[in-house]
């Protein structure tokens, strides 16, 4: 039998949707995550992805301990999603909420899939394509090169240098790993102290190569009523798009 094949046949992958955040930037009583685009949360604008994805097996989702009614009530059970294997209490920041995300993982996961939340234009093209990227590489991340010149900043608000801009990208996610890989680098971060911007930085400070895998400057995550805004126009020029091909 073909290896290749037999590796996707035994294939086991998992998502962990990150949506714990406080939400301060945003300045609005209701959480972002929960928010309305086009007439449904975010947040459920981002699982009708992984739903929809024949690669993902289930969905373990994150959030704050105080929002997981809500989230039963208002995000899942409106929508019916059947691949909410769990609903998991967040903690004080995005690296514990992930971490308790993996350590809810089935013990057969081969492959976690982790994603923000309020990344609601994140496709189900991208997520596959992160799923093959980390069978074969072990760690991948969706990125995209910045397009804006970066300066390097002192303390005291006075520049200290011009980055080179060919050799940036800006990380989104999915980022996808092998679950022993990513369980391996939460467990040294947290017996370190080691807190890190993202979980592929956590996995870097092993030795460990990540690859980037292309994203999309529509991916983006929905920090500010700004991004909300923004994110509105890529849903309407979507549904343009949508009924012009019908």
């Amino acid at each position: 039998m073909d290896e290749g094949f037999e590796q996707w046949r035994v294939m086991k992958a998992d998502a962990v949707i990150v949506s714990a955040g406080k939400g301060q930037r945003f300045m609005e009583e209701k959480k972002k995550q929960f928010f309305s685009l086009g007439g449904k949360p975010i947040l459920s604008r981002t699982l009708d992805s992984f739903e929809i994805c024949p690669l993902i097996r289930s969905i373990l989702l994150v959030v704050g301990e105080e929002d997981m009614d809500y989230c039963l009530k208002e995000v899942i059970e409106p929508y019916a999603y059947r691949k909410i294997s769990q609903i998991i209490p967040g903690g004080k920041r995005r690296q514990d909420s992930v971490k308790n995300g993996i350590d809810a993982l089935p013990e057969d996961t081969e492959i976690v899939v982790i994603h923000d939340g309020v990344r609601p234009f994140v496709t189900r093209e991208m997520i596959e394509m992160s799923v093959r990227g980390a069978v074969r590489f072990g760690a991948v991340i969706m990125a995209m090169p910045v397009k804006d010149t970066i300066k390097m900043v002192s303390s005291d608000g006075t520049l200290l240098e011009t980055l080179e801009r060919e050799s940036l990208w800006q990380a989104q996610t999915p980022q996808t790993f092998k679950v022993p890989l990513i369980r391996e680098a939460y467990l040294k971060a947290t017996e370190e102290g080691f807190a890190g911007t993202d979980d592929a930085s956590l996995v870097e400070r092993l030795g460990v190569k990540v690859h980037l895998l292309p994203g999309s400057y529509t991916n983006i995550k929905i920090t500010t009523q700004e991004d909300w805004m923004l994110a509105n126009l890529f849903l309407r020029m979507k549904s343009k798009t949508m009924g012009e091909e019908e």
